[in-house]
C-alpha cells in the first residue's frame, strides 16, 4: 500500500500548495487568532445592529452566522497578511466566496 503513508500535514501541504511545516503551523495560528477574534467581535455587531440573545435561537444563530462571516473574511486577510501569508488566505477567502456564490465580489 505504497502512497497511503503520507501524514496529515503532508496532505494538507499539498492540498494547500505549501511548501514547509512552518507555513502549516502558521497557517493554523492564523485561523486560530481569527476564529476567537471574529466570535469575539460578533457579539457587539450584533448588539449594534439589534440582534440579541432574546430572539429565537432559530432566527438568533442564522443572523449570528450572517454576521460573524464577513468579519471572519476581512480577519483572515487582514491577520494573514500580518503573519505573512496575505497571499494563501486571499484565495482561501475567494474559494469560500465561491462557495457562497459571492465569487464575483473579487473578479
Amino acid at each position: 500500500m505504497a502512497g497511503k503513508d503520507t501524514s496529515f500535514i503532508e496532505r494538507l501541504k499539498a492540498r494547500w500548495g505549501v511548501d514547509t511545516n512552518w507555513r502549516v503551523f502558521v497557517i493554523f495560528i492564523v485561523f486560530a487568532i481569527t476564529g476567537s477574534t471574529a466570535a469575539k467581535f460578533s457579539g457587539p455587531f450584533a448588539e449594534l445592529l439589534g440582534v440579541s440573545k432574546n430572539l429565537h435561537p432559530l432566527l438568533y444563530w442564522p443572523i449570528k452566522f450572517i454576521i460573524i462571516l464577513p468579519i471572519y473574511m476581512v480577519l483572515l486577510l487582514i491577520i494573514g497578511w500580518l503573519f505573512g501569508e496575505f497571499a494563501f488566505f486571499k484565495q482561501f477567502v475567494k474559494k469560500m466566496l465561491r462557495h457562497f456564490g459571492l465569487g464575483f465580489i473579487f473578479k
